[in-house]
């Protein structure tokens, strides 16, 4: 099974972006983890131009989450919500409409911010976003509060307790996810 895993951050030293290839290390056997790293080479959404010329970065985005079996969504919070280049990502992949990448496609959300409550409304919002946009968004997430002290100083997921829990919803993903793609 192929699980996308894609960061809405695009700082160099996202703790999110960590925390997705920290989901590689702790993916269930069996399951490859992909990150996708160009989130910022979408431009904006442009109905105008959907469908029409589609840009080489919205259809590279649109075909690797079509290719994947579940996509991991890790999330920082900004200003209370989902920052604008992941909510950006996910206005692309839900068009066309009814032939979209993200429709049906098995999702959950995560999320790590230096703050105490670990990207929870982001994480609330983007679980909103993708559920309208046709995702099947599982319940629950993995929030990370205080990253700086979840994570080492090379980036790597130090915290046992946040790894066991990404460790639960990775499993929790491809449970829900395996109908799908056993079905296909």
């Amino acid at each position: 099974m192929k699980l996308l895993a894609i960061s809405g951050s695009l700082r160099a030293g996202s703790y999110n972006t960590a925390l997705a290839r920290a989901a590689r290390d702790l993916a269930p056997d069996g399951v490859e983890v992909e990150l996708y790293d160009d989130l910022g080479a979408l431009p904006p959404f442009d109905a105008d131009t959907d469908g029409v010329d589609e840009p080489v970065a919205v259809a590279d985005l649109r075909r690797r989450i079509a290719a994947a079996d579940m996509v991991l969504f890790v999330t920082p919070e900004y200003n209370g919500s989902v920052p604008g280049v992941l909510k950006n990502a996910v206005d692309w992949a839900s068009r066309p409409h009814r032939e979209a990448a993200l429709a049906g496609k098995t999702v959950a959300v995560a999320g790590a911010t230096p703050g105490q409550y670990g990207a929870m409304w982001a994480q609330q919002d983007l679980r909103r976003v993708l559920g309208i946009a046709g995702a099947r968004v599982i319940a629950g997430e993995v929030a990370v509060p205080r990253a700086h002290e979840a994570f080492d100083a090379e980036g790597r997921l130090s915290s046992t307790v946040i790894a066991e829990r990404l460790r639960d919803h990775l499993e929790a993903l491809v449970e829900h996810a395996l109908p799908t793609v056993l079905a296909a």
